[in-house]
This record gives C-alpha cells, structure tokens and sequence, in this order.
C-alpha cells in the first residue's frame, strides 16, 4: 500500500469511528488529517485535501477547537489561518475522555441525581425508582471520579499504562 491510499484509509477509518467518542463523521476525518500532516493545515487545505465545503470546514474546526483538540497556529508572514492537532495519542484520549465526561456523562448524573431525590410517597413503585435510579447515580458517579482521576493524572506511571491498555 503507497502513501496516498495508506492516508485515505486511515482518514476514512479515523472518520467512522468518530461517531464512537461523540463527533461527527468530517469532524473526525479533519482531526485524521491534521493528527498525520507533517505541519499546520490551512481551511482551504483541508477542504481541498477531504472535499468538504468551506461551511462544513468552518463549523468542524470551530468544534474541535471547543473540544481543546485542535488549536490555531501563527505562521509569521502568512494572513491565512492554520490548524494543529494534538499529536500525543495518550494526551489526545485524556482530552476526548475529559470532553465526554463533561458533555455526556456530566448531564446524566445530574438527571440521575434529580431523579432518584424526588419525595418518597410510600408507593411501591416510588421506592422502586427511587432504588434503582440511585444505583444508577452512585455507579456512573463512581464511575466517572475513577475517569477523572485518570484523566488528571497524566504524568502518573499508572495511569499512563492503564491508557496504552485503552488505546
């Protein structure tokens, strides 16, 4: 396999399994891209190199950008905006893994939490929501202070090897 087809299948496989850690098919082809350029990236060389339109670009950068994996870089001389993306694969599933909790897990341990604190009317089926739905809280609760510990501690030695296990 030649480059061109070895970086095609790896930018298409990379934007499949972008739905997998919540973004977007072009989200996830644009971070391929810039994770395997050799340098920063322009809007109008991604579009050119994935044939995605300026809008789409745009709006795709922008959210990336809000996920804190990729950020601008000046080029002196250059008007032109260009794009990096974290190249550290153990610091780039921190990131994403901090993301999610904050974007996914976050709002349903909130609901959790609001849900199995509603008055107790001495129903049967009351207990039981109240039961089940407090379980739920305490496991995803539980479950996310073991993420974030991870994800705090990225210069820990434990940690580093439980994520090369992940990735």
């Amino acid at each position: 396999m030649k480059y061109e087809e070895a970086k095609d299948k790896f930018i298409s496989t990379w934007g499949g399994l972008g739905s997998l850690w919540g973004i977007n098919k072009a989200m996830a082809q644009i971070q391929a891209l810039l994770f395997i350029s050799t340098k920063p990236l322009s809007m109008e060389d991604i579009m050119e190199e994935l044939k995605i339109s300026r809008g789409n670009t745009s709006m795709n950068l922008r959210q990336l950008m809000d996920w804190g994996i990729v950020t601008k870089q000046l080029i002196p001389g250059e008007r032109k905006e260009y794009f990096i993306t974290e190249k550290d694969v153990q610091e780039l599933t921190r990131i994403i893994a901090k993301e999610r909790s904050r974007r996914e897990i976050q709002p349903v341990i909130k609901v959790l939490n609001d849900v199995s604190s509603i008055k107790d009317d001495g129903s049967e089926k009351t207990k039981e929501l109240i039961k089940q739905t407090k379980a739920l809280h305490d496991l995803t609760q539980n479950a996310d202070g073991m993420l974030n510990k991870l994800v705090t501690q990225k210069h820990n030695w434990l940690t580093k090897s439980i994520i090369k296990l992940l990735t």
